[in-house]
């Protein structure tokens, strides 16, 4: 089997991981990895000896067949502009970019770019539970209300961005892939608490076909939660993300009921690499594509409009 030259570019908190499954994984090799930071540049090499430490991705041109880019959100842009302007494929990290205009204009650049491969990390669709929603379908049919709440304590990471693009950026993904459908507004509060960014947010969000949906982030809770509720005529679905399992409580037993129904914990970025090798090697469908991506960003950019002016956006 073909392995692939891979690089990181970052070696942050999420950085050492994903370059630990470039390294474990058989489609890849683990070839060089970017940090233009000295002391995380000497972690880097001492964590990874077989690899290559440069400090700046001009580096790796010519060098690499695909890159993982893990570096600050503020850095995806330019650094995913440079390797596909150098066919090179790109996994980029959640968000893609910072804004919709630089979202589009790397959309520019992959249809000059025929053949090259681009995949966004939306890791929250690989929960196994995802692949059952046929089970539960009509929970998930005649507008039914959402929850979903991403809340921690506060740990000092990713405060160059707000909690919008941080954690929110997770459930508006996982909302548009779960429902296939696209808001038509929102309205959208929120507190600055730890920082100067928003560091609690909560959005509700308007379906045309009746879908009500509320998104509650935050990095300044007492406990943490990562769950998922979808409620109807049918009953509720709880999806505990963090406990992975899922807990229904069915309105058409004769008596009370609820449902445990626990599933399997599975290696996020293990799954999305792999696709994205998969890609690449053999042609399979984009597992989160620029289309999912850019669609993440529109919104989160909707719900920053929504925080500035206070007022409910249309989209």
């Amino acid at each position: 089997m073909k392995k692939l030259n891979v690089a990181v570019v970052g070696f942050g908190h999420l950085g050492k991981w994903h370059a630990d499954k470039v390294q474990a994984l058989t489609q890849s090799h683990l070839a060089y990895i970017v940090e233009p930071f000295t002391e995380s540049a000497k972690k880097a090499q001492e964590s990874h000896p077989e690899c290559q430490v440069v400090s700046k991705v001009s580096d790796l041109l010519g060098k690499i067949d695909a890159a993982i880019v893990v570096t600050p959100t503020s850095f995806h842009y330019e650094v995913v502009k440079e390797l596909l302007e150098n066919d090179i494929h790109v996994f980029c990290e959640k968000p893609m970019t910072s804004t919709p205009e630089q979202a589009k204009s790397i959309g520019k650049i992959l249809d000059e770019k025929k053949g090259l491969i681009f995949q966004v990390g939306h890791s929250e669709r690989c929960h196994q539970i995802w692949e059952r929603r046929e089970e539960y379908k009509s929970y998930f049919e005649n507008a039914p209300t959402v929850r979903i709440n991403r809340v921690a304590a506060f740990k000092g990471r990713a405060t160059d961005v707000d909690v919008v693009q941080d954690l929110m950026i997770h459930d508006i993904d996982l909302l548009l892939y779960l429902f296939k459908e696209t808001p038509v507004s929102l309205r959208s509060t929120g507190y600055k608490i730890r920082t100067d960014k928003w560091d609690h947010v909560s959005t509700d969000f308007y379906f045309k076909s009746g879908l009500k949906a509320n998104i509650t982030v935050g990095r300044n809770h007492v406990k943490e939660m990562r769950n998922v509720e979808v409620i109807n005529q049918e009953g509720t679905l709880f999806f505990d993300l963090f406990s992975n399992e899922l807990i229904v409580g069915s309105g058409r037993a004769t008596e009370d009921f609820t449902e445990v129904v626990p599933y399997e914990k599975r290696d996020h970025l293990y799954i999305e690499q792999e696709k994205f090798y998969n890609s690449i090697l053999n042609g399979d469908e984009i597992f989160v594509n620029y289309r999912d991506g850019l669609l993440a960003v529109e919104v989160i950019d909707k719900v920053l409009e929504s925080l500035m002016k206070n007022s409910e956006v249309t989209l």
